[in-house]
Formats: C-alpha cells, structure tokens, sequence
C-alpha cells in the first residue's frame, strides 16, 4: 500500500473565495509561488514515507 496525502486542489472553490484571481493583481506574488511550488521535486520529502504507507515518526 502506498503512502497517500490529502489532494492539493489549488482551484478548489470550497475553502477559497470563488476565484482568488479575482481577489488579487495578475502581477502578485502568490502566482510565481504557485508555479514555484507546482515545479518543485519533492520526491525527497515523500521518500521517508514510502513504503508500507505508515510515515517514520515516533508518535
């Protein structure tokens, strides 16, 4: 069994106003960090993880 996580829906509209582009500018911030997180490799942040689908803690 392998390790599942919540789903990231950044368009979500339930949590978020309808749509947080109307909220703010084409040119804010948020938008670049958004494609910075979408671009990011995390395969070494779920690699502790992997495995039998139970994370390595000790709680």
């Amino acid at each position: 069994m392998g390790t599942t996580y919540r789903p990231y829906e950044p368009d979500q509209q339930i949590l978020l106003p309808v749509d947080m582009r109307e909220w703010l500018p084409k040119d804010h911030l948020v938008h670049g960090l958004r494609e910075i997180g979408d671009s990011l490799d995390l395969q070494a942040f779920h690699a502790p993880c992997e495995g039998d689908g139970r994370r390595n803690s000790s709680a």
